[in-house]
């Protein structure tokens, strides 16, 4: 069975990794994301190209939308999903959808840690995405797909786009390598969950086997995290070991910022049990090693690093 990946970025190439190094047929497809039509064109394409030997299988972690993204372009984005939605000649078999746990949970009712049980609360525009694009995902279910919902933790890791404001382990490797400043929107005391790519991708895929052979229509949603939270500040005085230095931090509180974001799951724990989570300092150290080794390539994309011509 095929299985088409939509995404390329730090959790779509870690996802491929997985199903590369276990010799699946998998599948890519550039996007031109800027375009609605073209992108919708793009995609139905791929979607052709993957079913032409049979059923099929789709992994969607596309998203350059973060918390700071502005409501229009978080909008484009969600058209161009649920378009893609409403043109399937050929619904997938299976599909996995990356969608955030921080953009789900930021204003739910309950008390934390949340689960899978928790009531959704999004609150900001990020967030009533994520959820409307859920939605959207498990509609497909009406025509048999199986579907499962991954709610992220904080993901890190080598490969994070930093040209986006997004990833406080990876803008504290960097501050480290560049010596600038690091902004910190959220309180020393708020609490977060920090799961590694590579933790994360193979939770992805043996996700998306185990909801292949559920019956047809199933839906399940997942927290995908490291079962561990930790403070921002932990976070900073972890980094502050590693390379003996404490960065430089400039705090601007966010009004909107939540303090207390535990998440804990009790879909499919088993999976969990069976990932050999890495620990948090050596997940810091390749991260960082990684932008080291962009850097002196020149092919690292952030506003203060100059490039190599």
């Amino acid at each position: 069975m095929s299985t088409l990946v939509v995404g390329r970025g730090l959790l779509g190439r870690a996802v491929l990794a997985v199903l590369g190094s276990r010799g699946d047929d998998v599948q890519t497809v550039d996007v031109p994301w800027g375009a609605h039509r073209a992108s919708l064109d793009a995609l139905q394409r791929a979607v052709d190209r993957a079913a032409a030997t049979g059923p099929w299988r789709l992994v969607w972690t596309a998203g350059s939308g973060v918390i700071a993204t502005g409501e229009a372009d978080l909008r484009a984005e969600a058209a161009i999903f649920e378009g893609f939605l409403g043109r399937l000649s050929v619904p997938p078999d299976a599909m996995f959808l990356a969608s955030s746990a921080g953009g789900t949970y930021a204003g739910s009712a309950d008390a934390p840690p949340f689960t899978e049980q928790s009531s959704v609360g999004p609150a900001s525009p990020y967030g009533r995405t994520k959820l409307a694009m859920e939605a959207a995902a498990t509609g497909l279910a009406r025509d048999g797909t199986r579907v499962l919902i991954g709610r992220i933790a904080n993901l890190y890791g080598p490969g994070q786009n930093l040209a986006k404001p997004q990833g406080l382990v990876s803008q504290l490797c960097l501050s480290h390598m560049t010596r600038q400043p690091v902004t910190i929107y959220a309180a020393m005391d708020s609490l977060r969950d920090y799961v590694f790519v590579s933790d994360a991708a193979w939770t992805a895929v043996s996700g998306l086997d185990r909801i292949s052979s559920a019956a047809p229509g199933a839906v399940v949603v997942k927290i995908v995290a490291s079962g561990v939270s930790r403070s921002v500040g932990s976070v900073i005085g972890e980094s502050t070991r590693a390379f003996r230095r404490r960065p430089n931090l400039v705090i601007r509180r966010a009004a909107d910022q939540v303090m207390d974001l535990r998440l804990r799951s009790v879909t499919w724990p088993d999976l969990d049990r069976q990932v050999d989570h890495l620990p948090f300092g050596v997940g810091l150290r390749r991260t960082s090693d990684d932008i080291g080794r962009q850097m002196r390539a020149g092919t690292l994309r952030h506003p203060t690093v100059r490039r190599r011509a």
